[in-house]
Parts: C-alpha cells; structure tokens; sequence
C-alpha cells in the first residue's frame, strides 16, 4: 500500500456554485484538505428554459415552472427548519466557499479549465454541480474524475432521483450514487451507493440534503481509495435506465395523489 499520506496529495473540486458545493469542499477539506475548487459560471437561466424547451417542448417546460412557482419554492420556505435539523445531525458545514482556493472559471468545458487543471496536476478530482463535462477535460489530466449524484444510478440519471424513485413506489431505490464521471449523463462506472430513509418531515426539496448527507461518506471512501488506486466498482443494479427531469405541477399533483410523494 501507498505510505503517502492523503494530506499531501491534490485533491481539486470542479463545481458549480452552490449549497451542495459548500457542504462538500467543507467535508473533503475537513478529511483530507481541498487544494483547490474550480467553479464555473452556471447557464443562464434565459439559456437553459431554452435548451430545456428544444428538449422537452414548451408545454412540459410550463409545466415545470409552474411547479417551482406553485410548489417547490414554497416547499423550501417552509423545510427551512427540518433542513437545518438534518445539516445539524449530519454535520454538514454550509459556510462559503474559502475565496483564497477559488478558480472561477466560465465553464468547465473552457480551455482555461483545462489549463487550470494541468497547472495544479491534481490527484484526484470531485465533480459537483457541474454541466455535462468533456471527453477533452475528462482526458486532459491522469487522474480520476469522481462524482456523487442525488440518485440511484443507472435508474435514475439526470435531476430529483430521489423523488422520482419514491413517486414511482420504488423505495428500494431511493438513494445516491458515488460513480466516476464519463462523457455521458450519470453514466460512468459506479463506486458506491446508498438508500435514505424519508421522514414524514421530508418532501421534494429535502430528499437532496439527506441524499447528500448519506453520499458524503461513501465519497470520502471513493476519493481515499482513487488517491492509492484502490477503487473497486460495484455492478450496477438492474432495470431500465433512464434519464428524469424535474417533475411538472401535473406530475407532482398525480403523484401526491397517487403515492402521498411529497
């Protein structure tokens, strides 16, 4: 086995701005210390509705923002309590990012992400949050790209899996993914997974911290493992593959009724 501590290995985030970006930098930093954290500029909002409507069509698109009108937002305001009970009893830090180990960057599919990432020569990297990455920046340095996905891949790729799991009756797959990353959407190998167990406190915008909470682990384990070139991947469950997007007011309200999914 590899004697190098973990601590003087480079351990680099490729993240988007966030929440989720916070808690994570916190929990690697605090196990193994952060080098650095390269975040990309998010697509607009203006952009994305866009692609999203070229995609799914304009009816489905109203739909979802109705849905984030009507019910998500409202949801988070009044979560905010049980939110903080779970970043309490998983002590999840949320504090900012620390701006001195910041590389802000417009994409990470940028020449100057690349760039960044072959100045630093990092050990490992843990994606967060980001755009779908590259096969140029996936193959622009030799070190594995890791990332933790709010879902049981390959069942539930793309946003909301743990939703989607339970508004499906489909518990047994209501969790999260530690898979390396691959050109493709929440396709690459898988490292690790695990199931969360919903309260009745829960509802569609706490399933991703409890998924991010009971990922955190199973990534500290991935990233030891990827520093000393231990990773061993697990097979992948079995059934249909398949790519979710966010839930339309008409979805949610047929699955409410349906199932009790909140």
């Amino acid at each position: 086995m590899n004697s190098t501590p973990a601590s003087a290995k480079k351990i680099v985030i490729l993240a988007g701005p966030g929440e989720s970006t916070d808690i994570l930098f916190h929990a690697l930093d605090a196990e193994f210390g952060v080098h650095r954290i390269i975040v990309e500029t998010p697509v607009s909002q203006k952009q994305l509705l866009k692609r999203r409507t070229e995609k799914l069509g304009y009816a489905t698109v109203a739909g979802q923002i109705l849905f984030k009108l009507l019910i998500a937002t409202p949801l988070s305001r009044a979560s905010q309590g049980r939110m903080r009970a779970i970043k309490q009893q998983a002590h999840l830090n949320d504090q900012s990012l620390p701006e001195d180990r910041v590389i802000r960057v417009a994409s990470v599919n940028a020449p100057e992400c690349i760039e960044q990432l072959q100045a630093l020569q990092p050990d490992v990297i843990v994606v967060n949050g980001t755009r779908i990455i590259s096969k140029k920046v996936l193959t622009s340095v030799p070190c594995k790209f890791i990332n933790t996905h709010a879902g049981i891949t390959p069942l539930y790729r793309g946003v909301h899996g743990g939703y989607w799991a339970l508004a499906n009756n489909d518990p047994q797959h209501c969790g999260v993914s530690v898979h390396l990353v691959d050109p493709g959407i929440d396709t690459g190998a898988i490292i690790a997974q695990a199931l969360i167990q919903p309260t009745a406190e829960d509802n569609f915008v706490t399933y991703p911290l409890l998924q991010l909470a009971a990922g955190l682990p199973l990534l500290k384990q991935a990233v030891r493992d990827a520093l000393y070139g231990e990773i061993q991947l697990k097979p992948a469950p079995e059934g249909v593959s398949k790519l979710w997007s966010h839930p339309t007011l008409a979805e949610y309200v047929s699955n409410r009724r349906r199932t009790g999914t909140r």
